[in-house]
């Protein structure tokens, strides 16, 4: 995850190991923290700019996640496969059409992602000191990045709202603007945070278990600790895919929050908002029982690894490159 130290010191340390066939130093054997005179606002940039483009390099594909996971959708959106989905979606809607609500999807990436690994980095620092002396705790981890998520959420969750609404099929909203006025006007301010809940109970089991993968993965390719951009890919695709397949089922029900699918919640004879996390478990498995929960999981798995290789890719190199 962070970088050692800057090359200089580094290759000196290799050096003085060689030279004397000594015990591993104590940098060595710190985990993998970046020098200390690194700010906090390094890894709000690198966070930053990771979020930005996580989200946006693979957004139509997330959009054609979001159709799949309806749970009663108009004959002329059901999708056999994520290739199939986009093909049909550019041909009868337009080339843009995959792109709707990536505006406010890179308005609230931005923020949210640089207060997400800054929280995490501190917060790890943190609780290694306490858990392990400093050493490398997958508990730590966990912990950290499961309060990274709490404040994630916070800022994510209203334009999460925003940007599921407009990519459904037949979205009634001319606009970002358009989608976000109607929102408060007919349903309150709390439609932006009706599946905030749902959104902590299923990010933080993500986070959890894509922070550890992650680690992981990186203590067996990159024992060292050092910038190795393969290693970054690798481990970030496969911790982004194991955390999307396990959180699938709250994902679902997350998207019938946010989009209060009005087919789906009319077929059960719901009136107005459907809120809570437990009635929404409930509606999903009256609607189409388990297999529900994994609606969208190929479409969310196929969107998670690339673009958690992505954002870990370039949190790195930024990392290595605002601290060089």
């Amino acid at each position: 995850m962070e970088l050692r130290a800057d090359p200089v010191v580094a290759a000196l340390e290799m050096s003085e190991v060689k030279s004397q066939d000594a015990e591993p130093s104590e940098a060595d054997s710190d985990y993998e923290s970046l020098p200390p005179h690194v700010s906090t606002a390094t890894h709000m940039t690198a966070g930053a700019v990771a979020g930005i483009l996580e989200h946006t390099v693979m957004y139509p594909v997330d959009s054609v996640k979001t159709r799949m996971q309806s749970l009663q959708p108009d004959p002329k959106a059901q999708y056999r496969g994520v290739y199939e989905a986009l093909h049909r979606i550019v041909r009868t809607e337009g080339l843009l059409r995959p792109l709707r609500g990536l505006n406010i999807t890179m308005l609230g990436a931005g923020p949210a992602h640089a207060i997400y690994f800054a929280c995490y980095e501190r917060f790890k620092r943190i609780l290694s000191d306490v858990i392990q002396n400093g050493g490398n705790s997958h508990i730590a981890n966990g912990l950290a990045g499961s309060v990274a998520t709490v404040l994630h959420d916070a800022v994510m969750n209203p334009a999460e709202v925003v940007k599921q609404r407009m990519q459904m099929y037949n979205s009634p909203y001319r606009g970002l603007w358009d989608c976000v006025r109607t929102i408060k006007r007919t349903e309150g301010l709390g439609a932006f945070y009706r599946s905030y809940s749902t959104q902590l109970t299923m990010n933080i089991p993500f986070q959890a278990v894509h922070f550890i993968t992650y680690e992981l993965m990186q203590e067996q390719l990159n024992p060292e600790r050092q910038y190795h951009p393969g290693t970054h890919i690798v481990s970030g695709a496969v911790a982004g895919a194991v955390s999307a397949a396990i959180t699938t089922p709250l994902d679902v029900c997350k998207t019938l929050l946010n989009t209060q699918e009005n087919v789906a919640l009319s077929s059960m004879q719901i009136s107005g908002q459907l809120s809570g996390m437990v009635n929404t478990f409930r509606t999903v498995y009256r609607l189409g029982g388990m297999p529900a929960f994994f609606k969208g999981v190929q479409a969310r798995v196929i969107y998670q690894m690339p673009s958690t290789a992505i954002a870990w890719s370039v949190y790195e190199f930024f990392k290595y490159s605002l601290t060089k």
